[in-house]
């Protein structure tokens, strides 16, 4: 039998599934099972794990990048009364690419007591089946929307050793690969699609190979890029 609440005041990193949802801890849904309060990114795509694994009553609270801020301070209030809250995002490690730094200093600061429940991460889903050296790596995340950062990233990525990851959405993919076949036309890449569901799919080459493997196609979620390094 799980408690009614476990580690009052304390704020649990839940890691969820990145498509399957088969692929949760079990502690993980313990976890959830046991506190008050869930801040979830979207409450919404959140609601579909919780109902599938029968988690019910509990608070939800929207923690997403533009109310980060406001609702890292409610959260902060909340964990100072004594309740604990888990912290999800839509898929994945809350923090990689996701919101969770706020709340997470917050805690620091106030002593309070941050507890990691780890699980699935669309990085480390697709890197290592990448077949690209893993000794040492980078994770860029998302690229910089705007030209200039976004050029001068690219620039960086063309002269990096080691391999590089990358996450991007299904309206940039395209644009990323043309970049891509810019900047760096003879690396190697794998673009990672749907991964962990029914149609998840790995396309190898260089940037002007995987390319018409995108054109036309679309895809639910974000897509996980990963680049040889150039060694």
């Amino acid at each position: 039998m799980v408690p009614e609440e476990i580690g009052a005041g304390a704020l649990y990193i839940v890691s969820t599934p990145i498509g399957n949802l088969g692929d949760i801890s079990y502690r993980a849904v313990e976890t959830l099972l046991s506190v008050t309060y869930i801040a979830a990114e979207d409450t919404r795509k959140s609601r579909i794990l919780l109902n599938h694994y029968e988690i019910k009553g509990k608070k939800l609270i929207s923690y997403y990048g533009p109310k980060e801020t406001s609702k890292s301070l409610l959260l902060l209030k909340i964990l100072l009364s004594g309740s604990s809250v888990a912290l999800i995002t839509d898929a994945g490690t809350p923090g990689i690419s996701d919101p969770a730094g706020k709340i997470v200093r917050l805690a620091i600061e106030n002593g309070i007591e941050i507890i990691p429940i780890p699980g699935a991460s669309a990085m480390l889903a697709a890197l290592p089946l990448s077949g690209f050296d893993t000794s040492s790596f980078l994770f860029e995340g998302f690229l910089p929307v705007k030209s200039g950062r976004r050029k001068k990233k690219l620039e960086d990525i063309s002269l990096e050793k080691r391999t590089v990851v990358l996450y991007e959405s299904t309206h940039r993919i395209l644009k990323l690969i043309d970049e891509l076949e810019e900047s760096i036309p003879a690396r190697e890449i794998v673009v990672a699609k749907e991964l962990t569901k029914t149609f998840e799919q790995f396309m190898r080459g260089t940037p002007s190979k995987v390319k018409p493997m995108l054109e036309g196609k679309k895809s639910k979620g974000e897509f996980v890029v990963v680049i040889k390094g150039d060694r």
